[in-house]
C-alpha cells in the first residue's frame, strides 16, 4: 500500500485482514441516536474490527464552550489506541463508518493530529463491504497484545475561535464552512441555537467529497473542487461541531493541499459566544 493512499478498497482490506500490522476501527455513529452505531457494531461488523464511539472515545465531554464534540483528551485516546493494538508510526489503522466518511474521517484527522500518518478510510464504508459480499461477524476481538502509542501532537493542524476571529478576513486566509448549503445560508438549523454561518466563510459541503454510495470521488474532481483555494496560505475548515469538517480536510489532503486546519469547535462553539 502506498504511503500516499488515504482510502483503500474493500477488496484490498479483505486480502489483508490477517495482517498483524493492520487494525480496523468501526466508527459508525448517529447524531440522532448516539448508541445506534455501537448496537450495529455488536450485531455485525468487519471481522477483527474494534469500535470507537464518537462521544466517548473521539470527543471530550461537552462544556459551555468548545462545541458539541470537543477534541478528546489526547493521552486517553492514545491509551485506547494502544489497548486495541495500535503502535504509533507502525500500525496501519483503517477506519470505516456508514455515513460517507463523516465519523471515520474524525478518527483519520485525530490520528494525523497525533502524529500518526498510517491511517486510511474504507471506500464505500460498511455498506460497500457488505455489497461486495465480504464476511461480517458479531465477535468482539481481543488484541493479541497491546500496542505502544506515543502521541506527537501537531498543533499547527488546529485553530481555535481566537485564531478564526484574528485571521478569517485576511486576504491570504480562507474560512470554509462544510455544512449543507441550507444550513450555511441560515435557512435551516436543526441542531444549533443560531442559524447562519461565520462571517466571510465560503461553503464547500462535505458530502461533495463522495458519491451517493460513499465512494471517494476521483482525484481530478477533488483537485478541481479546491482549484480556487489552492494558493491560500491557510484554509480554516469548520462544520457544526468539528466532525464532518474532517471529510473536507481529507479532500484537501488528497488534492495535495497541505494548508487545511480544523476549527474543532466549529459553528456550535462560535454560537456559544453569541448567546
Amino acid at each position: 500500500m502506498s504511503e500516499n493512499t488515504f482510502v483503500i478498497s474493500p477488496q484490498w482490506l479483505s486480502q489483508h485482514l490477517d495482517d498483524p500490522q493492520i487494525v480496523v476501527v468501526d466508527c459508525r455513529f448517529s447524531l440522532d441516536d448516539p448508541e445506534l452505531g455501537q448496537r450495529q457494531y455488536l450485531q455485525s461488523h468487519i471481522p477483527g474490527a474494534y469500535y470507537l464511539h464518537l462521544n466517548r472515545d473521539l470527543s471530550s465531554p461537552v462544556g459551555r464552550h468548545g462545541g458539541r464534540h470537543p477534541l478528546p483528551n489526547i493521552t486517553e485516546l492514545a491509551e485506547k489506541l494502544a489497548s486495541i493494538g495500535v503502535n504509533s508510526q507502525e500500525t496501519l489503522v483503517i477506519a470505516y463508518d456508514d455515513s460517507r466518511f463523516a465519523f471515520a474521517a474524525r478518527l483519520w484527522w485525530l490520528l494525523r493530529y497525533m502524529g500518526h500518518d498510517k491511517v486510511a478510510l474504507l471506500d464505500g464504508g460498511f455498506a460497500g463491504w457488505q455489497a461486495a459480499g465480504y464476511p461480517v461477524t458479531d465477535a468482539v476481538p481481543t488484541p493479541l497484545q497491546p500496542g505502544i502509542f506515543v502521541p506527537n501532537v501537531r498543533p499547527h493542524l488546529l485553530v481555535d475561535i481566537d485564531a478564526v476571529k484574528a485571521r478569517k478576513d485576511l486576504p491570504e486566509v480562507i474560512l470554509v464552512d462544510s455544512r449543507e448549503p441550507e444550513r450555511y445560508r441560515g435557512e435551516r438549523e436543526p441542531i444549533d441555537p443560531i442559524a447562519g454561518h461565520i462571517p466571510s466563510a465560503v461553503n464547500y459541503p462535505w458530502k461533495d467529497v463522495t458519491d451517493s454510495q460513499a465512494r471517494l470521488r476521483p482525484l481530478p474532481e477533488q483537485q478541481q473542487r479546491w482549484e480556487s483555494l489552492k494558493d491560500a496560505k491557510e484554509i480554516m475548515v469548520y462544520c457544526g461541531s468539528g466532525v464532518t469538517a474532517c471529510v473536507n480536510l481529507l479532500s484537501l489532503e488528497i488534492a495535495g493541499i497541505k494548508t487545511g486546519k480544523l476549527y474543532a469547535g466549529s459553528w456550535s462553539d462560535w454560537c456559544s459566544y453569541q448567546l
